[in-house]
């Protein structure tokens, strides 16, 4: 299976995006199985005409968003969904409930705010 990726270069979105964004959709899906091996950041910014520091940007952002995991010398692998993005969720709230609390802000206030930044994501 390959991975056939495009980049629209007039696009409104940087390619480094365009490139996280459909591989974690891809990803998600299941288009893109867990344990798929995606190909090195040199052949895929070769493949599609990149820098190697753009296509190594959405590595990153899709390692950091638990959608990939690099094995070292083995490669990089679609992760199994959930288990990263989760224990991430779970610590930005943790760190967004901790800096609530130092600003004096009791519950509900965090509560409103915290609401109110996921309606301006999800809505």
């Amino acid at each position: 299976m390959a991975l056939k990726i495009t980049v629209d270069p007039d696009a409104a979105e940087p390619p480094y995006e365009q490139i996280r964004a459909r591989i974690a959709e891809r990803a998600r899906s299941g288009e893109l199985p867990v344990g798929y091996k995606l190909p090195t950041v040199r052949g895929l910014a070769g493949e599609l005409g990149l820098a190697v520091n753009t296509v190594a940007k959405a590595y990153r952002a899709l390692e950091a968003d638990g959608v990939i995991e690099t094995r070292g010398r083995n490669g990089t692998f679609v992760a199994a969904p959930g288990d990263a993005a989760a224990r991430e969720a779970a610590a930005a709230a943790a760190a967004f409930a901790q800096r609530a609390h130092r600003l004096g802000l009791d519950r509900e206030a965090a509560r409103a705010a915290a609401e109110d930044a996921l309606r301006a994501v999800y809505e």
